[in-house]
């Protein structure tokens, strides 16, 4: 629109972002198998591979439910690392899409793969979650222990101490998986 003589006008450049809408998010560090859990549960068909941060965008993926009986849709967000609420790494670009979901699924490696304590890394997902807004913090969780064929030793001792530390005193359900 164009102002004629003795007219004001007002110009606005606006920046409009669309986030990823899903019913559940996929959190965790990288390489913990979310992409992988995205593409065995779903109809997407995301990159899988073993190393770091091979999901640079989220993915979505509908879910379908048996008989008819609708579904929801799940987003893989990228691999977090701790700092991620202060903008290390991608973190802002990831964890604003956690934002628009409903319940959360943390993925997390109870074999410990990577070098890592599985009940830390849930921790510290969390506390990136709560600095970035505390919102997010309070969104229903269930944790998905992953990769649970790989646990040398005692597979129950590692789960136990999982479910005593989330089940028992957050009443986080974890449930293991391969």
């Amino acid at each position: 629109m164009y102002a004629q003589p003795g007219q004001n006008y007002l110009e606005l450049n606006v920046l409009l972002e669309l986030k990823v809408i899903a019913d559940v998010g996929l959190v965790g560090f990288p390489n913990v198998g979310k992409s992988t859990f995205l593409s065995r549960v779903s109809n997407a068909k995301p990159k899988i591979a073993n190393y770091h941060f091979t999901t640079l965008n989220p993915n979505l993926g509908v879910v379908d439910l048996k008989n008819g009986a609708g579904g929801f849709v799940i987003a893989d967000i990228p691999g977090l690392i701790e700092g991620a609420s202060e903008g290390v790494g991608l973190g802002h670009e990831f964890l604003r899409h956690i934002e628009r979901t409903k319940v959360l699924i943390h993925v997390v490696d109870p074999a410990g793969t990577e070098g890592r304590d599985p009940v830390e890394d849930i921790r510290a997902i969390n506390k990136e979650l709560f600095a970035y807004n505390d919102t997010l913090s309070k969104k229903p969780q269930v944790i998905a222990a992953n990769k649970i064929d790989a646990i040398y030793g005692d597979e129950n001792e590692i789960i136990a101490s999982l479910k005593e530390e989330f089940e028992e005193k957050e009443g986080i359900k974890v449930f293991p998986i391969s």
